[in-house]
């Protein structure tokens, strides 16, 4: 599994000017399965993705978000093992 942590770089209003197209990005990602949760961090700094994709189509799909191309957001990708989770998230464990 996958966390990947966005971190901003640059003013809030260019993030803004970039938000619908990386809604829209992220909308066609959910529904290709490359993830499964995504969220801004707190404060508004950039987000995170939760994907179980495997590590190519993940970075296929973080190439095309218009944050990366356009030089809005740094991408942080880093790997984990669930192997401990809450009862009704089973599906997160690793195999």
């Amino acid at each position: 599994m996958y966390v990947v942590s966005l971190s901003y770089k640059v003013p809030e209003d260019i993030v803004d000017f970039h938000l619908e197209a990386h809604v829209d990005w992220l909308k066609r990602a959910f529904d290709d399965g490359v993830f499964v949760a995504a969220g801004r961090k707190v404060p508004r700094t950039g987000g995170l993705l939760l994907s179980r994709a495997d590590r190519s189509t993940l970075d296929a799909s973080l190439a095309k978000d218009p944050f990366y191309v356009n030089g809005v957001a740094e991408f942080e990708v880093l790997e984990f093992a669930a192997n401990r989770v809450a009862p009704g998230f089973e599906n997160l464990l690793d195999a």
